[in-house]
């Protein structure tokens, strides 16, 4: 019986699930946007949330415990000072996950997609990413405002 053993194995040993998650959490707040399993995402999903809530409040308690289940300096100091106080507002839901692709069969059906099933053991793949991600730049918003208005003139 499984009593007392809610997590997924994903096929590794309990220290390199650990590592894995680690890692994927902090690639997370360090890239605002990742391409990962679905498994993956949705295991690591409620721990990556859990931390953002760590985060809102700055007091050198919260930022200990964080460093402490992140182990990475400047990914903390990101979440703290940049992630953090975008979601000061809301009350949860801080990561999303879109499904991508499908089955390799299907490819002649779309052929537009970029991103299938992952080779090998045709894992489920997803982008996994932050809801409210970082805005645009003065310089970056006014460069797009303007190749919106050059219209393409046909020649005729």
């Amino acid at each position: 019986m499984r009593h007392g053993k809610k997590w997924r194995k994903l096929g590794r040993k309990d220290s390199h699930y650990k590592l894995m998650g680690r890692n994927l959490i902090a690639a997370l707040f360090e890239h605002e946007r990742i391409i990962t399993t679905e498994q993956k995402a949705k295991e690591f999903r409620s721990s990556a949330e859990k931390l953002i809530t760590l985060s809102r409040e700055p007091s050198l308690h919260h930022y200990r415990l964080v460093l402490s289940r992140l182990q990475n300096e400047n990914v903390v100091q990101k979440l703290f000072k940049e992630i953090a106080p975008r979601f000061k507002d809301r009350p949860g839901g801080y990561t999303r996950i879109i499904k991508l692709g499908g089955s390799r069969l299907e490819k002649t059906k779309n052929p537009g997609k970029y991103s299938w099933n992952r080779l090998g053991d045709n894992g489920r793949r997803v982008i996994w990413e932050l809801v409210i991600r970082k805005e645009k730049s003065a310089k970056a918003k006014k460069a797009e405002k303007e190749t919106k208005t050059k219209e393409i003139v046909p020649v005729k």
